[in-house]
């Protein structure tokens, strides 16, 4: 039988090139799978800083999560706010040094050979920045100039540009786009001095992780020390806990009041302590324009829930913390000028009492906030002999934010997937400090 197969083959014009057909095809499909398969795995340390970057929301006191690398040729030191809630990552250049010496706050353009500024009649400029709150001008040097807003009445404009992003040891990505920022307007430019720029991460097209071509990113932030760790690519670890996934929500007509990029998911209720609240469905899905889409922020530092959602639970969680916790009586006091439910804890308490847990429902997926999280200790605010401390949820009616923002303090000790070759964000209860330390990220 085999002799009869090996002479066949030889004397069938036909079998031969069905057989290299065959073998063309297969080695097409190696081929192809090698350069389609995901790039190479990165992690960044995170680390907490209390600062006041230019914020979507009117932050006063903001903790934001922080990635150090480094940009140009030769590298130059980085630090950039990490943001699921924003698009154009961008940096504070400036072509000058101080005293000739290299400020670690600004990137300098002129001292980077790979430094490549975007003409404004570029496909970068002209197709992939269409999602931009304001669209980009040209400038007089027909360069694309970028301008960007925020709630709080801070700006910055600039340049878009390219240069050479190095992730580590790993590797190097040459010609990433971001904002160079020439010009920041800010009520508190001490504080944002403490980062180069803002590291943007939501699914628009000149995102951090688009650019990338990541299929996938999960961070983990530490509950006890606030340090935590950044993953660029597919974890593919064993030891994880399965995480509970679920889908983004999509609307692919514009909307006034609708963040297309946006990690949108679907809240489907709250508990306070198991219980379900009496929430109408309809407040919780977006209207016709838009408004009351539920997003994931790691760039906002709270919890903002719509109006009579926050109401609602504001008077639950009071209920189930009377006897138990002295209410700050002071209607003037609105910490971040959107959380009114405030306590006083004497300043010798070393420890808060038991408190209600708060779960935030998804569909697929659930978010218990227990524990300290549910409060927020107001910086520097003493009443007597008490200090203050707040719950951890504000009122976004009260910012005239037209959405639920899910904050990065209630994402303490959970593991966040954002898978964007699926669709989804996965979420699992984990020790973040003991996940840094299996990946051994040092700070």
């Amino acid at each position: 039988m085999k002799s009869y197969i090996i002479s066949n083959f030889k004397s069938n014009p036909f079998l031969k090139t069905l057989y290299l057909q065959i073998f063309l095809f297969f080695l097409l499909i190696q081929i192809r799978s090698c350069f389609s398969s995901s790039p190479t795995p990165f992690i960044f340390p995170l680390k907490t800083q209390i600062l006041r970057s230019p914020s979507k929301l009117q932050f006063q006191h903001n903790v934001s999560l922080i990635v150090s690398l480094t940009v140009g040729t030769p590298p130059q030191n980085i630090s950039m706010v990490l943001d699921t809630g924003s698009e154009l990552s961008w940096l504070h250049c400036n072509q000058t040094t101080r005293d000739n010496q290299p400020d670690p706050t600004i990137f300098n353009p002129n001292q980077s050979t790979s430094y490549k500024p975007i003409p404004c009649f570029s496909p970068t400029c002209v197709n992939k920045t269409q999602d931009f709150p304001i669209p980009p001008s040209c400038d007089s040097d027909n360069l694309c100039h970028a301008t960007l807003s925020y709630a709080d009445a801070s700006s910055s404009d600039g340049n878009l540009a390219s240069d050479t992003f190095h992730l580590g040891s790993s590797g190097n990505i040459s010609g990433l786009a971001f904002g160079c920022m020439d010009s920041i307007f800010s009520s508190n430019a001490d504080e944002e001095s403490k980062t180069t720029g803002l590291m943007g991460m939501n699914r628009g097209s000149l995102s951090f992780v688009s650019q990338m071509g990541f299929p996938k990113f999960s961070y983990c932030i530490s509950g006890s020390d606030l340090s935590g760790l950044l993953l660029l690519g597919d974890s593919n670890v064993t030891w994880l806990t399965p995480l509970n996934y679920t889908p983004l929500v999509q609307i692919s007509r514009p909307l006034p009041y609708f963040d297309r990029v946006a990690y949108t998911v679907q809240l489907q209720g709250i508990k306070v302590s198991g219980k379900l609240l009496p929430i109408p469905k309809s407040v919780l899905v977006p209207d016709h324009t838009g408004a009351g889409q539920t997003m994931v922020d790691s760039g906002t530092q709270f919890t903002f829930l719509l109006g009579p959602v926050y109401n609602i639970l504001r008077r639950e969680f009071l209920n189930q913390t009377a006897g138990v916790l002295r209410v700050l009586e002071d209607p003037n006091f609105v910490f971040q000028g959107a959380m009114d439910l405030c306590y006083r804890v004497p300043l010798g308490k070393t420890r808060l009492p038991n408190l209600p847990s708060v779960s935030l429902v998804f569909t697929g997926a659930e978010m218990v906030v227990s524990g300290d999280r549910v409060l927020y200790r107001v910086p520097g605010e003493i009443r007597g002999n008490d200090s203050v401390w707040c719950m951890s949820f504000g009122n976004s009616d009260l910012l005239g934010v037209e959405a639920y923002v899910i904050g990065h303090h209630h994402q303490q000790n959970v593991w966040m997937e954002f898978d964007l070759e699926k669709s989804r964000i996965g979420l699992a209860q984990v020790r973040c400090d003991l996940a840094r330390q299996r990946f051994g990220v040092g700070l």
